[in-house]
């Protein structure tokens, strides 16, 4: 049985929009080129990785700062990255309505997905540092096109022929399960450092004895959570993209904390328990 014959089991057909065919192969091979240079050391300048040290990320400020890009504090720079699609999530109740269950989980689920983001900028986490202001509103874009274009999918999908497979309710108890854990693990870190201390520390409980990132391979579950729903294959091609892109950045991760902390546990991965 070829990739083909697997997909159709699982996916609609492919809607005849050029635009969305094109969103889903630039968005893939974008994640994948994104997710390689985080693999190589070249991270997007956020969080932990906004101070950067290696040459290619120096340059990278420089010219930012030659531009007159500013920067802005994390907690306003992650709402920049995240308002946008939340208000477009719940914008798409009206501009797109919905004749089906799938339709109305896959928005729904994007909704909560990013009302839980915006939660947790203004009342969990805890910032020390700044964002690069253009690097907030790439990731802005990034995630509105995202969240209009999946939703844009299902809305040309709807009375296409099902396919065989109906995962729809799988992937909404997938995106119970991850955004659960992305949460829980997000209270954890938001504990690790009092108001205004900015010193990091080697995160502890949950699944964090295990990897460094857990609340990324929480997040990845989600997204796999909105393409089981969705069964379209631009959902797919976004959650795969999601996924390569965490990984690398877990990799960056684990190797930061391997450089800043002497007494980081050898055994603990990056994403997945055991392998990685």
């Amino acid at each position: 049985m070829n990739m083909v014959s697997i997909l159709v089991q699982f996916v609609f057909p492919q809607p005849p929009s050029v635009l969305l065919n094109a969103m889903s192969v630039i968005y893939l091979a974008s994640s994948a080129i994104g997710g390689l240079s985080e693999l190589r050391g070249n991270n997007m300048p956020y969080s932990k990785f906004l101070n950067l040290t290696n040459d290619s990320q120096k340059q990278f400020l420089a010219k930012e700062r030659k531009k007159g890009t500013t920067n802005v504090p994390s907690r306003w720079g992650m709402l920049i990255c995240y308002t946008p699609a939340f208000l477009a999530s719940v914008a798409m109740f009206s501009l797109f309505p919905h004749d089906s269950i799938r339709m109305l989980l896959l928005k729904s689920a994007l909704a909560f997905h990013f009302f839980k983001r915006v939660f947790e900028v203004s009342f969990v986490h805890k910032y020390s540092s700044n964002i690069v202001l253009s690097t907030a509103i790439i990731i802005s874009i990034n995630y509105l096109s995202n969240t209009t274009s999946m939703v844009y999918a299902q809305y040309l999908s709807q009375g296409l022929v099902e396919p065989p497979s109906d995962l729809k309710y799988i992937g909404f108890l997938l995106f119970l399960i991850g955004i659960s854990g992305n949460f829980y693990h997000h209270c954890l870190l938001s504990q690790l450092r009092e108001k205004g201390e900015k010193k990091y520390k080697i995160p502890s409980g949950g699944l964090f004895g295990l990897v460094i990132c857990p609340h990324y391979l929480f997040e990845i579950i989600e997204f796999l959570g909105f393409s089981f729903i969705s069964q379209t294959l631009h959902a797919l091609s976004v959650s795969i993209g999601t996924m390569l892109y965490l990984v690398g950045r877990s990799y960056a991760t684990r190797q930061w904390y391997l450089s800043k902390q002497d007494d980081f546990p050898l055994d603990v991965k990056a994403l997945i328990p055991y392998l990685f």
